[in-house]
Formats: structure tokens, C-alpha cells, sequence
């Protein structure tokens, strides 16, 4: 039912390459790559980086542009990570979404309890070792490094998945209880940003234009049509609302949205999220990566199916401006972010997991051994793209954050650390 590796392609495959291409035109031609993702796109007073901060970013040159009379810039790396990525965390929002709010949803009931209570450990055990470390190292990396303490908590949902169905087949029940696991991560992922990462002085009051955007698209074009058309199984309102108006109503809340966490000094990237519960959603979900989700036709698996390649072209860009970073740049921050995912992820999902398990006695599922945790953990500590992005919203451009880059780069190494503790615990595949 499951079509893993069409997804990974499709979602993943762009974003690597952009990746890749980053690597390379970043060691190549260092000064030319840092230009052209700081490359102001246009001179405004109403979005983008202030003139100042965008003149430290850019560096030597920008005296060849007529900026004086503005007082932001909207830089081709703001226009892809504050902009564009707004989108793929609003996606990931809906999947979340559902997996809350549905009667049969992933993360309700008892069969979530273990597992979420494993992802606290995955966020627990990473930030331990994180800060631990730097603390062993010193005052001086300390305080340099410590604002990064949660790029080591990601799991890269799309490429954790695929590993965990090689290493245990795809028919064991750890591969249902890791991807509850990354769902329940990438959610608490959102509030990490959102609350511990503010992209200036708050001004939360602005947060009601989020708020009031999200309730009036919700009232006027959601929750009316189908009130009035109760009792009429022609739905007359709802079917012209879905056929005339479509996803318009929502496009202008999410920018109204957009723009409110923008001014209240949140990651902008996070303004779509108070949209998406108010959109029309279907009363099931077959998850994230099942092949029947695409047969759904509510409005939101509509707009989702609507987003695949504007999504990927995104991706690719998101790779483009945010992964070249120079080897030289490899430094505390590193090994801190790899040690974090590599060391804490296994060890705190496994801590937590046997807690919930066998102390809390909320068992695990039939088939899964309390060691197969581990082997979870090691496969969740591919942190990649959530790692990337918190690791460029954590720190200053510099080499501090180059070095943790290359830290949430180098987390792929977890593949073959998974295939390991895989052969070593005697994983016994299942397939369906």
C-alpha cells in the first residue's frame, strides 16, 4: 500500500541534488555561491531582511546596489526559506494535523502513548548530549554553540522512513512505530521553531491577524456552507464554495497569516500553520505515504496534491542556498550536532521508549522487541532538512553555523550506523 521510494523521489531526489550542487559551487567559488544566495531580489519598506542585516550578510559589494532609499530586501535566501518553505511546513502541518484530529488518526489513542513517549526521548536524549558536550568542551564553545541545541532533535521524515523499511522489512511493526515517531517529532519540531527561534524583537499582538485570518476563512467559507446546507445531501453552498471560490479564500488568509508572523517577529516560514485546520478536510486519512491518499478529494488533500511541485522546486532551492558550505568549515559544531544525533537519538528513544513500555506498562506493539527501540532511534537520527533549516535559523551566518550544516549533512552517515545496530541486534525483516 505503502510507495516509500516514489516519494522520496519525488520530494527528496531535488532536494539532494540542489544539496549536492551547493557542496560543490561552495568550496569551487566560495564568494561568488554566498552572493547569489544573498542576491537581493527587490528593495522595499515591507518584507524581507532589514537593509542592515542584509548588508552584513551580503558582505563586500553591496555598495554596487541603490539601496539607501529602502528599508528591507527581500534576498533570494529569504525568498526560498522565509517565503517558499512555508509551504512544506504546511504540509507537514497537515499531515500532523490529521494525525491528531482524526477519529482513527496515528497520534490518538493508546497506540501513540509508547511512541510518543519515545520521541520525547529523541528530542531528550539529543539536547543532552548536545549541551553536555559543548559544556565538556568549555565556556568559550559553550556559549558559541548553545543556541543550536535543538538541530540534533529532527528526524527527516521522508528518508528515516525508507531506511527503517529496509533495516526491518516492510511489513514490522517498528516501521509503523518509527514513522508515528518522526510525525510526532516533526510536530514538536514546529513549536521548537516557533517558540524558541524569533526572527526579532516580538510583537505578538500581530498574531491576532493570524488568528482572525485562520477563524474568518474558516466560519465564512468551511464551517457556513456546510451548516446551511445540513439536511440537504445535494449540498448546494459547500459544492459552489469548492467549485467556484476553491482554494482562493485560504491563499489570501495564509498570506494574511504569513505577514502576521512576520510582524510578530516569528520564523515566517511557520505562517501557514494556523490555515490549515481551517480548511475542509476529509474524515480519514490513509498516511503519509500511502498511495490511497491520493484518491481523496477534500479541499486540503487537494491543496496538497496542488503543492507537489511547487514543493519540490522549493526543496531543490532550499538545498541550493542552505547546504554549500566549505570543508574547512567542518568544526565543534559538527560533531556536537553528529554526536547528538548519532549518540542521544538512539539512546533516548530507547530510555524513554522502555519507560513507556515495560515501567508506564503501555507495552509496545506485538512483534517489536524493547532493543528494536534502539535500532529506531538510530534510524531517526537522520535529521537532514529540519536539522539544515533550524541549523540556519539558529545561528549568524558564520562559521559556527557552516559547522553545524555540515553536522545535519553528515547525519546521513545514521544510514549505515541503522544497518548496523539492524545486523547486530538480530533484526529479524517481516514483509508484508
Amino acid at each position: 500500500m505503502y510507495r516509500v521510494s516514489k516519494f522520496v523521489s519525488e520530494y527528496s531526489v531535488l532536494l539532494i541534488l540542489g544539496a549536492v550542487i551547493a557542496l560543490i559551487w561552495g568550496n569551487l567559488d566560495p564568494k561568488g555561491y554566498h552572493h547569489v544566495v544573498e542576491w537581493p531580489l527587490w528593495f522595499n519598506d515591507y518584507v524581507g531582511l532589514t537593509t542592515e542585516d542584509w548588508i552584513k550578510k551580503y558582505g563586500k559589494g553591496y555598495e554596487a546596489f541603490d539601496y539607501q532609499s529602502t528599508s528591507h530586501v527581500l534576498s533570494f535566501h529569504y525568498l526560498i526559506n522565509d517565503m517558499f518553505m512555508a509551504f512544506f511546513f504546511a504540509v507537514a502541518a497537515k499531515e500532523v494535523w490529521e494525525a491528531v484530529i482524526l477519529k482513527n488518526g496515528a497520534l490518538r489513542g493508546r497506540k501513540a502513548a509508547t511512541p510518543l513517549i519515545a520521541t520525547v526521548g529523541g528530542m531528550v536524549g539529543p539536547i543532552t548530549v548536545y549541551l553536555g558536550l559543548a559544556a565538556f568542551l568549555g565556556s568559550d564553545t559553550y556559549d558559541a554553540v548553545a543556541n543550536g541545541w535543538a538541530i540534533p532533535t529532527a528526524t527527516d521524515i521522508a528518508f528515516s522512513y525508507l531506511v527503517g523499511r529496509l533495516v526491518f522489512g516492510a511489513g514490522h511493526p517498528a516501521v509503523r512505530f518509527l514513522l508515528l515517531l518522526a510525525i510526532a517529532d516533526d510536530a514538536a519540531g514546529l513549536i521548537i521553531l516557533a517558540v524558541f527561534y524569533p526572527q526579532g524583537d516580538l510583537a505578538l499582538e500581530w498574531l491576532l491577524l493570524s488568528v482572525a485570518a485562520s477563524v474568518v476563512v474558516f466560519l465564512a467559507f468551511n464551517y457556513l456552507p456546510r451548516r446551511l446546507d445540513r439536511g440537504n445531501q445535494l449540498r448546494p453552498r459547500s459544492s459552489w464554495v469548492r467549485n467556484k471560490l476553491s482554494f482562493w479564500p485560504y491563499l489570501l488568509a495564509a498570506c494574511l497569516s504569513w505577514y502576521g508572523f512576520m510582524k510578530a517577529g516569528l520564523h515566517p516560514s511557520l505562517g501557514l500553520l494556523p490555515i490549515v485546520p481551517a480548511i475542509p478536510h476529509a474524515d480519514r486519512a490513509f498516511g503519509i505515504f500511502s498511495e490511497a491518499e491520493k484518491y481523496l478529494t477534500d479541499l486540503l488533500n487537494h491543496i496538497e496534491h496542488g503543492l507537489k511541485y511547487p514543493v519540490e522546486i522549493t526543496l531543490f532551492f532550499f538545498g541550493l542556498l542552505n547546504a554549500g558550505v566549505e570543508f574547512s568549515a567542518i568544526g565543534d559544531a559538527t560533531w556536537l550536532v553528529l554526536a547528538g544525533l548519532i549518540i542521544g537519538k538512539p539512546f533516548g528513544v530507547l530510555f524513554f521508549g522502555w519507560l513507556g513500555a515495560n515501567v508506564l506498562r503501555l507495552g509496545l506493539p506485538q512483534g517489536m522487541r524493547i532493543i528494536d527501540l534502539f535500532v529506531i532511534g538510530c534510524v531517526a537520527a537522520i535529521g537532514f532538512t529540519v536539522s539544515l533549516f533550524i541549523a540556519a535559523v539558529a545561528f549568524e551566518n558564520g562559521p559556527v553555523q557552516d559547522a553545524a550544516k555540515m553536522g545535519a549533512l553528515f547525519s546521513f552517515g545514521a544510514t549505515a550506523l541503522s544497518f548496523l545496530a539492524g545486523y547486530l541486534t538480530k533484526v529479524e525483516k517481516k514483509h508484508l
